[in-house]
Order: structure tokens, then sequence, then C-alpha cells
């Protein structure tokens, strides 16, 4: 997929439904101190394994954030997204399924592994971690998010997921490493 990516300008964010910015001023063992964080949305995410083409389903998209550090900006993620909406977080899994990759994902079939705080030296929202086997049968569409969120639905095969996972001029997230080296515990023993 071919990307052009432009950057028209850069300023302070002074408003936004999704992240505030705060300071928070404490005392810590008699010291009074400051620090500088962001209020952020909790999420959920999901590591999808298709099983019949013996691989693991990621989206792929551009984050700003990225790009200011490596000019590419692409990263390799678990299909996931915020917990902005009165569902469950397992609905809200169920639906962030469908929209990144076009897969309807029974909720029964989705299974919990874990949660866990996210960027915490600045965020700390808590992300929670479920697993779901894919088959062609579940394909209702091709996915690629909603409005113009531009994610490309990538499939990366089982025995090179390694290789993958520490290959680092590859842009990946924590919480996808953090799910493949569960799966490589659960069932690769």
């Amino acid at each position: 997929m071919e990307h052009t990516i432009e950057v028209l300008r850069i300023e302070e964010c002074v408003s936004s439904v999704y992240i505030k910015p705060k300071s928070m001023y404490y005392v810590h063992n008699d010291v009074e101190k400051r620090w500088d964080l962001v209020d952020t949305h909790d999420s959920v995410a999901i590591l999808l394994y298709h099983q019949t083409l013996d691989s693991f389903v990621f989206v792929k998209q551009f984050r700003p954030s990225i790009y200011l550090k490596n000019k590419e900006g692409f990263t390799y993620e678990l299909c996931a997204g915020i917990v902005d909406k009165e569902k469950s977080l397992i609905e809200i899994a169920k639906e962030e399924i469908i929209e990144e990759t076009g897969y309807d994902v029974p909720l029964e079939k989705l299974e919990k592994i874990s949660s866990f705080y996210t960027a915490v030296g600045f965020a700390g929202g808590r992300q929670t971690l479920y697993y779901a086997v894919l088959d062609e049968s579940m394909k209702v569409s091709e996915g690629g998010g909603i409005e113009n969120e531009n994610i490309e639905v990538i499939y990366l095969k089982r025995e090179e997921t390694l290789e993958f996972m520490f290959d680092e001029s590859i842009a990946t997230t924590s919480g996808l490493m953090f799910a493949l080296m569960w799966y490589f515990k659960t069932y690769e023993k």
C-alpha cells in the first residue's frame, strides 16, 4: 500500500476528546513534586490468530507520534480500540475486530488474557487484552477501520513471528510483544 505523508504543522493541543494534559502536584516522602501527565481512555486489544492460514492478524497504521521519532510512522499493532462507549470491554473488543479486520468473532470465542497499564510514565491507561482464533467463516468485510482510520490488515505466518518480534527496524507496540510472548508460552510449549 502506497502512503504519502506531509506534515502541515505541529501545535499545542489545547482541547481534545481523547486526551487531557494535566500537571499533578503532590507530596512524596515529605518532598513536594510536580508531574505532567495525560489523562487518557482505557483500551482493549485483541491478539488474533487465523487458524486456516496459520497466521497472526495485525493492523498496520500511521501513528503521528511515531513519525516524529522515525520519519516513517507506521506501526504493526494488535487490533485495538479505546473504551469510550457504554458497552462492556468484550463488546468493544468484538466491535473493533469487525471495524479493523473485517472478522465477526462471536463473544464466546473471545478469551481474556489479562489487563495492564500502558504508557505509565505519562498516561497510565489500562488495556484489557483478549485472544481469538479466526477462520474464513467469520469474514464479513475487508476491515480497514472507520472514517479516516486507513488501517491495513496484515497476516504474519506463525513461523515468521519470532524473527518479526525481534526485528528492531519494525515499529511494534509493547502490547503486541506481550501478547505474542503469551501465545508462545501458552501454545508452543
